[in-house]
């Protein structure tokens, strides 16, 4: 990236939000406009600074979920990571509903914590592997109609297929139109079905459900081959 991606970072642990602001400016792909320790200061931050990536913690004053629905919601919204020490559902669900992009445990080294804010930042997206297993469980009992996951896959055209399996891989739109020759907007517009058809709110659910479908076909390959 030519530029440096202007970073927001709250936390009400100062001596981890400034660890996390020396990590990434460190490594000078990120400008540091401003840091702070609750919710609201978040927001209007957020609001004075337009910076292009947020990182919230979950647990500090006024609560960093409420803060990512609240960012997610301005004009000029930026890319939204979590960036917390719980490994509930329920926040993993809410967070993502909210508006985030990607959902971080703290503990994370400092080369996993560059990547997973440039893949964000690039249009991508990321979910802790150790939350993984149980947010696909969430995503593969019935949602909306009282479908199978299987059957909402089976749902999509070809096209959409071909999307979403860029999509579960971590492309950016804008790389899955490079990968097929599409405009970004017609990506965007063939995203909009998939999330409707699969019933997700977001493409970290729909990557997470190939990415279920995926190995759960795998599974049953191999148990074929043994009975063979």
């Amino acid at each position: 990236m030519s530029e440096r991606l202007r970073t927001l970072i709250a936390d009400d642990h100062p001596l981890y939000r400034d660890g996390v602001a020396r990590t990434l400016a460190e490594r000078g792909a990120f400008q540091i406009v401003a840091t702070c320790g609750t919710a609201d200061d978040a927001v209007m931050l957020a609001e004075r600074h337009q910076p292009d990536l947020v990182l919230l913690d979950i647990s500090m004053p006024g609560n960093g979920i409420e803060a990512a629905r609240r960012i997610a919601a301005l004009p000029k919204a930026p890319k939204i990571v979590m960036l917390t020490v719980s490994e509930h559902e329920e926040d993993v669900m809410a967070a993502l509903k909210a508006g985030a992009h990607g959902y971080l445990l703290k503990g994370v080294g400092a080369a996993e914590l560059v990547d997973v804010v440039l893949t964000v930042a690039s249009g991508g997206s990321f979910v802790s592997p150790s939350l993984a297993a149980r947010m696909l469980q969430a995503l593969q009992r019935p949602a909306g109609p009282d479908e199978p996951a299987a059957d909402r896959l089976a749902g999509l055209a070809p096209r959409e297929e071909q999307i979403l399996e860029l999509v579960a891989k971590g492309l950016s739109n804008k790389e899955v139109g490079r990968e097929l020759n599409l405009q970004e907007k017609t990506v965007k517009h063939y995203m909009t079905n998939i999330l409707q058809k699969l019933h997700v709110r977001n493409r970290v659910e729909a990557a997470m459900l190939s990415r279920s479908a995926t190995g759960a076909a795998a599974k049953a390959s191999s148990a074929a081959r043994r009975a063979e």
